[in-house]
């Protein structure tokens, strides 16, 4: 118990060594962050004995090589922090701001979507309102120069090019953009201004009576941008919901306990945290909520983690609904943040969560952090994303639903009804091209060539309608393999071919009219997003949930 106490307590003591005083700040994952008048300053005092920090004086004053002090003393947080879960970080000053903005639910910078095509910034699409929209920028524009350095050709990354792109907030920035059709380089001048980052990535009517909701992560806009979408939903007759949770990773734990506010009754468990020098504490949804008592299905599959679990966890507990997929990553970990003097800041977990039946569903983290995230590649060759029964729940982790089910501990959540991860369409062939950003690449440019052409659809939902992809853009994919060193197999090809059919058209859609335009292309062959409405087509919701035998 004395090693474990310690190992908690050595952060403080080490950031003393680069502060008088550590701020509590934000809060991450519990709760919001304190009032000023509550925030409080860590101190250890000036009678204990400071070996960390005698360590490295005398390391810099002997040492037979040069050394740079903050790099030392990072390399030892870094080294520090390691040794305790695979959650606890260190943010250098450097990385603070770019590493928040996006819980935060906005950035300041030009405003716009783009992606790196062969070494080039091409604008997928200006944020509508946003200062490059204002100024002129379009969708397919490339990038050439910002300010006076070239960025085209120059095998830049994309964390390089967002760093000189995004700055202060009415501070100028002027690009050198190569439009289609002009020979000359355009030049705007862009005042940056504060961008919305959306958690939500979709929320549309599936059919008449189903709405699909789907979101990519949990930050501070989270709850209001899904009760927004919600409550539109609801105007267009949404009866039942379906809550896409599959690859997203958390974030704000308060912004997962609001959105689960709305989907259970008053009073009902959410979540509780517990840790060795934490409080237990406990949150309880609080008011009425606006979907407590219609058909509810929620997806997960193997990167849905923290606050998406914590989503999952409570609609199971308390039979509220359905999970479909398959099991979820697991963890069950809360981070508090810490920014430190010089602006760095120190992730440290402080407690666990769990679920309102008791389950702590984080997974074992014994053998450090490179097998904790190597977990997929061992879930892939143990089976598991194929065959239900090669999920291995411990029986010394059982918990019981509030209707009486058994549910597991231990590592994430178990699915009420498991969606394999399809394989079959999955052909070498399909691989070869699908790793190589071929389909990608290739609907990219076609929606670039075609780009007129494309706006003659009204608007996403007739695109989604309307488009076909003809036999004459599948055989023209065909040479484009060729062209980059895929060779066309006709057998795997036909076994692909539906799968790759609607992955080109969701990335036109996408390139076109964003994520409107690729979403419902791709839930259309979503095996979870088909299971999901053959179940509300069958009625009676709450039938499916029965004990199953894993």
């Amino acid at each position: 118990m004395s090693n474990r106490n310690l190992k908690i307590f050595l952060p403080f003591i080490f950031a003393i060594v680069l502060a008088s005083g550590i701020l509590l700040g934000l809060n991450l994952n519990f709760g919001k962050s304190p009032a000023p008048s509550e925030k409080k300053f860590f101190s250890i005092g000036f009678d204990r004995y400071d070996k960390l920090g005698d360590i490295i004086n005398y390391i810099m004053d002997s040492y037979v090589d040069s050394l740079d002090r903050n790099e030392l003393t990072q390399e030892t947080i870094f080294s520090l922090l390691k040794n305790l879960d695979p959650h606890s970080s260190y943010i250098p000053a450097s990385a603070f701001r770019e590493m928040n903005d996006p819980l935060m639910g906005s950035f300041e910078g030009i405003g716009i979507e783009f992606n790196m095509i062969t070494d080039t910034v091409v604008v997928i699409n200006p944020i509508p309102g946003g200062p490059s929209e204002s100024v002129g920028l379009r969708a397919g524009d490339r990038i050439v120069k910002v300010e006076e350095d070239t960025i085209a050709g120059v095998k830049m990354n994309t964390q390089d090019v967002v760093r000189k792109l995004k700055g202060p907030k009415g501070t100028k920035v002027t690009v050198s953009v190569l439009r289609r059709g002009l020979e000359d380089l355009m030049e705007f001048t862009i005042t940056r201004d504060k961008i919305p980052s959306y958690s939500l990535d979709i929320a549309y009517m599936i059919d008449d009576e189903t709405g699909y909701i789907k979101l990519g992560q949990f930050s501070a806009t989270t709850h209001q941008e899904f009760k927004l979408a919600m409550e539109r939903l609801k105007r267009n007759g949404m009866q039942q919901m379906i809550l896409d949770l599959r690859g997203n990773g958390g974030g704000f734990l308060e912004a997962s306990i609001q959105l689960a506010d709305e989907l259970l009754a008053p009073e009902s468990l959410i979540v509780y945290t517990d840790g060795l020098n934490r409080p237990k504490t406990h949150a309880y949804a609080r008011r009425n909520g606006g979907f407590e008592t219609q058909p509810l299905i929620v997806l997960i599959d193997e990167w849905s983690a923290s606050a998406s679990e914590i989503i999952a966890g409570a609609v199971q507990d308390h039979d509220r609904g359905l999970i479909l997929g398959r099991r979820s990553f697991g963890k069950g970990l809360v981070q508090e943040q810490v920014q430190l003097g010089d602006g760095s800041a120190l992730r440290l977990t402080v407690a666990r969560y769990y679920t309102p039946s008791g389950r702590s569903i984080q997974k074992p983290y014994d053998n450090g952090s490179e097998e904790y995230f190597a977990d997929f590649m061992q879930r892939m060759m143990d089976g598991e994303l194929e065959h239900p029964d090669s999920i291995k729940n411990n029986d010394s982790l059982r918990f019981q639903t509030t209707a009486g089910r058994t549910v597991y501990g231990g590592g994430g959540i178990t699915p009420d009804i498991f969606i394999p991860l399809q394989t079959d369409e999955r052909t070498p062939y399909f691989i070869k091209l699908a790793n190589r950003g071929l389909i990608y690449r290739f609907s990219f440019d076609y929606a670039d060539n075609n780009r007129d052409k494309l706006k003659n659809f009204s608007d996403a939902p007739d695109f989604v309608s309307n488009f076909r992809v003809s036999n004459a853009i599948i055989n023209a994919f065909i040479e484009f393999g060729k062209e980059n060193g895929v060779e066309y197999n006709e057998s795997e090809f036909i076994a692909a071919k539906g799968l790759i059919e609607s992955q080109i058209k969701a990335y036109i859609g996408r390139n076109i009219f964003g994520n409107d335009g690729f979403y419902p292309v791709i839930n259309q062959n979503d095996p979870a997003v088909t299971r999901a409405k053959e179940i509300f087509k069958a009625g009676d919701l709450m039938s499916f949930l029965v004990p199953v035998a894993l």
